[in-house]
């Protein structure tokens, strides 16, 4: 393929966004036989399939969802184009492209992140979810300026990054009122034979959890396995067992899901990366974000690990 067909990815782009021909048709005032055509000739063009069919919805294939993040990032710089030349005297927004694993609180990439947004400089902040070693190969080719994970970078991977530790946070224990009001037992022994949301694979405090349990001669019932924060949440709000989160969003995280702290493990911390491709942090929203953890509840970072 020597050259990219930029009307077909915009086409493309809209029917992601629309998640049907029909929706990007309107919004593209278009026959969808003709947004059809088009998206045929640009998926023959690439060589893959960008959408499979789901009932009458069309759902982005993994090729499709690499696809897409490219189109966003090419037609948010257009329109950075557009508003430049309509300002001569406008400054670019400074780039800011950050990979968050899934393993990571929600609440947490938050209050790292939105500091970032408040400099004096503007802020073009572009977030990635996903799990750690896809955003490490992003990373890796320079697509992601920086990837907040809740352990370092594996040394498995052949990824020239370094780790930076920002902080920890001890781990909190919390269910709904229900759950607590169902047992009469103090912690941790209230967790015998207790329904729990247990952090998945990818998550790193998932082994110390389970080591910790050992330890304290309890054996919960777990009920269901979560390598994304925010679905184990969910299912914690939802009442299907006790969870953990760190201590240092437990207010955040009584208010959202209207559970109660049930007790602590001081013991498990819960720790913060950011990954990069430079030894120093230079780049000044990483700057910000880095000086933020502290600020997040996280206990001060240490030396940054090599």
């Amino acid at each position: 393929m020597s050259t990219l067909n930029y009307k077909h990815l915009r086409y493309f782009w809209m029917v992601a966004k629309a998640g049907s021909v029909v929706g990007a048709s309107e919004r593209l005032h278009l026959t969808p036989q003709s947004v059809s055509g088009q998206l045929g000739a640009f998926e023959a063009r690439l060589g893959v399939a960008l959408f499979n069919r789901v009932g009458r919805r069309l759902e982005l294939t993994e090729a499709g969802r690499r696809v897409l993040r490219y189109a966003e990032e090419i037609f948010a710089l257009g329109d950075e184009l557009i508003d430049m030349l309509d300002d001569p005297g406008a400054r670019p927004a400074l780039p800011l492209r950050v990979g968050i694993a899934d393993s990571v609180p929600k609440q947490v990439a938050y209050r790292l992140v939105a500091p970032a947004l408040e400099l004096a400089e503007s802020v073009r902040l572009v977030c990635r979810e996903g799990r750690l070693a896809a955003l490490l190969a992003d990373l890796s080719v320079h697509r992601l300026d920086m990837v907040i994970a809740d352990r370092p970078m594996p040394t498995t991977l052949n990824v020239r990054a370094y780790n930076h530790l920002l902080g920890e946070s001890a781990l909190t224990v919390l269910g709904v009122p229900a759950l607590r009001a169902a047992t009469s037992e103090a912690f941790p022994v209230l967790l015998d034979e207790a329904p729990f949301l247990l952090p998945g694979e990818d998550v790193s405090v998932r082994a110390s959890l389970l080591q910790w349990f050992e330890s304290q001669r309890v054996r919960p019932r777990i009920v269901g396995e979560f390598d994304d924060s925010a679905l184990l949440t969910a299912f914690g709000r939802a009442g299907a067992g006790f969870f953990a989160a760190p201590a240092a969003i437990v207010g955040d995280v009584i208010e959202q899901t209207g559970a109660v702290e049930v007790g602590r493990i001081p013991a498990i911390a819960e720790q913060l990366y950011a990954i990069t491709a430079e030894r120093r942090l230079t780049h000044p929203a990483i700057v910000a974000i880095s000086a933020s953890a502290r600020l997040a509840g996280f206990n001060p970072a240490l030396e940054a690990a090599p």
